[in-house]
């Protein structure tokens, strides 16, 4: 059955530019989903090695490290089910209407003591779009408590729209005035997902604890809600995840005229 947001929530999200949605999944399924990632992870690892921190940041501790992933579901038929899941996508309706689109997938897996951190920033800057209806999920599939490095928020900075940011390479805020430690925490438990819109400020913090903290970020739109520039496309962009496109004549990336 799908799940739905309540007026309260959806007020919070417009008001707050997040919400945060507890139990989304059930703790059991939460952590099968961690050990998906983490079988994910080791594959990818005996391949190439993949780091998904940041230039700026390895710059300053090269010993930070985040697993990553982009398009998981094309790795793993557990997420290709998740992202269609009513319980969730009935929620996201609640923010975006009853049409979602996905824009793109991606794992992070910030291992024990090293875990890299994000500096605050927008993801506007990676794919600009024309209504600002691009937002994003992320899955808790294992607890995430503040010294695990979990997601922080400045509540409402969604309001601002579109900042200057600092670096083409990562797009981080100026760190004098958008710190990271005075940003509002979001701890949650296994299955516990937070969904926020692209212009809110976040980032989070470096893993401290003694075990792995494991997410799965999705990001969706208003199909109508074009993009100014033609850049971060995948080949799984464009599917549904709720709804229809009524942009019939617009073709996926992957396909050709």
């Amino acid at each position: 059955m799908a799940n739905r947001l309540t007026p309260q929530q959806q007020e919070f999200y417009r008001e707050n530019g997040y919400l945060v949605v507890e139990g989304v999944l059930s703790r059991e399924e939460a952590l099968a989903y961690r050990d998906e990632m983490h079988a994910l992870a080791e594959r990818l690892r005996a391949q190439r090695t993949v780091n998904a921190t940041w230039p700026s940041i390895r710059a300053k501790n090269p010993n930070v490290h985040i697993d990553h992933c982009h398009d998981v579901q094309f790795h793993s038929a557990m997420v290709s089910r998740l992202i269609v899941d009513e319980r969730f996508t009935g929620l996201a309706e609640g923010i975006l209407g009853p049409n979602v689109q996905l824009h793109h997938t991606k794992m992070f897996i910030k291992p024990p003591a090293k875990g890299a951190p994000f500096p605050m920033h927008q993801d506007y800057p990676y794919f600009p779009h024309e209504k600002h209806t691009m937002m994003a999920a992320i899955f808790y599939f294992d607890d995430c408590p503040i010294e695990k490095g979990c997601f922080r928020v400045i509540p409402g900075s969604h309001k601002l729209g579109p900042l200057e940011h600092q670096s083409p390479a990562d797009h981080y805020l100026p760190e004098d005035k958008y710190r990271l430690e005075d940003a509002l925490p979001l701890p949650g438990k296994a299955g516990d997902v937070i969904f926020f819109n692209y212009l809110t400020i976040h980032g989070s913090g470096q893993n401290e604890s003694s075990e792995a903290r494991t997410t799965l970020l999705v990001q969706m739109r208003d199909p109508t809600d074009c993009p100014t520039v033609q850049t971060h496309e995948s080949r799984g962009q464009g599917m549904m995840l709720a709804g229809i496109d009524p942009n019939a004549r617009i073709r996926p990336v992957w396909e050709k005229e």
